[in-house]
């Protein structure tokens, strides 16, 4: 009787641990930002000569909708087996705004805007900003390297607390190295909103 209980016990954990692996690879099918791939915008980003906004370096230019931007940096993210891409941009107009780019079945790009006067901080399972509501996505921890203007160590870690409001709104939390929260408000973007001007030596 008791070897039997002893085999029951051990069939359990086995089958215990199994729906847990299952569960972490399928979260990880989810980009930082909550969304599966069977949501993301169809069709491609436009093409710059150097293969698209994944390869975008500091001193290119793009447009996304209405407005032209410069790429004053570049980071490149590690965490586990993804990685991502956001790229600083440069407006003229002293707002911090990135472009995040992430591979998949298909690029997934998101515009976001800085907002350096909220006083949410990350945790809840939901938080409300701007009138909308955002409820949590993704947490994780992540290495980045980092290129061009962008007043971090070119080497380190940054936290994130990712959520989402709707199909296509985002908020998200980053903390670079030992500095607190940056707060962010995003937007998917479509493969229509963004054109990328080829670089003056590449016309």
């Amino acid at each position: 009787m008791n070897a039997l209980v002893t085999y029951l016990a051990a069939a359990l954990a086995v089958l215990v641990v199994t729906v847990l692996l299952f569960v972490a690879r399928a979260r990880r099918t989810t980009r930082p930002g909550g969304l599966p791939p069977s949501v993301r915008s169809a069709g491609g980003p436009a093409q710059s000569p150097r293969g698209g906004p994944l390869r975008l370096t500091p001193g290119d230019r793009v447009r996304i909708r209405e407005r032209e931007y410069a790429v004053s940096a570049t980071i490149r993210l590690v965490e586990g087996d993804w990685s991502w891409v956001q790229h600083l941009l440069d407006d003229g107009s002293g707002t911090r705004h990135r472009l995040s780019v992430e591979d998949g079945p298909e690029l997934e790009l998101v515009f976001w805007t800085a907002e350096p006067s909220a006083t949410v901080t990350p945790g809840a399972p939901t938080i409300e900003l701007g009138g909308r509501r955002f409820t949590w996505a993704e947490t994780g921890q992540a290495r980045y390297t980092a290129t061009g203007e962008t007043e971090l160590p070119s080497t380190g870690t940054m936290r994130y607390h990712d959520y989402q409001s709707g199909g296509a709104a985002r908020l998200s939390f980053e903390a670079y190295g030992e500095e607190g929260w940056r707060v962010s408000r995003g937007d998917l973007l479509g493969p229509a909103d963004l054109t990328i001007h080829p670089t003056p030596e590449l016309r």
